[in-house]
């Protein structure tokens, strides 16, 4: 049981972090208004994260967070591809909408120059899991071409949304990222689709 209670702090803290940042700016949210929105202590905070700066990490737990709840509204009548292409819309709507850009960035920056651990790339997150579970699936229905491997597609997708993402950023929100997604993946996977 304890391991529950010190999983719910944590995101608690995650939770409280991310709400003030969106509604704050990251520059403006202080340690103290964490700690006071999740309700926790100082010392809970500091056994979790050694700063503010170690937040910015966490971003994929929410958005791990965000496919828990995805993955309900997944139906056996779905293709592989067009499981995907839902995960990709809802996800990129909760970025375009939900995520300031500049917090965006920078977590991105920070696993560019992070020499320890890399969230984005982190095989165990339900992201990957999910990702794989789904083209497992499709690959025994036949809906992926034989000659591709799991972990190739599900590397094919992942960068995709990477770079989509990071091109958003970049161009600073010119164009909706949900719509950029909805035109480039389907032009990825044709490459994957068995036709």
């Amino acid at each position: 049981m304890p391991k529950k209670d010190s999983h719910n702090t944590k995101n608690k803290i995650i939770s409280a972090a991310w709400s003030l940042f969106y509604k704050y700016g990251f520059e403006r949210t202080t340690v103290e208004d964490i700690i006071f929105l999740s309700s926790t202590s100082r010392g809970s905070f500091y056994h979790y994260f050694g700063g503010k700066d170690d937040l910015l990490n966490t971003l994929s737990d929410l958005f791990d967070s965000r496919y828990e709840q995805l993955s309900e509204k997944l139906t056996d009548d779905m293709s592989a591809f067009e499981k995907l292409m839902f995960l990709n819309r809802e996800q990129f709507a909760m970025v375009e909408n939900s995520v300031p850009m500049d917090l965006l960035a920078r977590m991105y920056s920070s696993q560019l120059t992070s020499s320890g651990s890399r969230n984005l790339l982190d095989h165990n997150r339900v992201y990957y899991k999910m990702l794989r579970q789904i083209v497992i699936e499709g690959k025994e229905k036949g809906e992926f071409i034989p000659g591709a491997s799991v972990n190739e597609i599900v590397r094919a997708y992942a960068m995709c949304e990477r770079a989509l993402i990071s091109d958003w950023c970049l161009s600073n929100g010119e164009y909706s990222l949900c719509r950029e997604g909805e035109v480039m993946l389907p032009r990825l996977f044709r490459g994957f689709i068995n036709k």
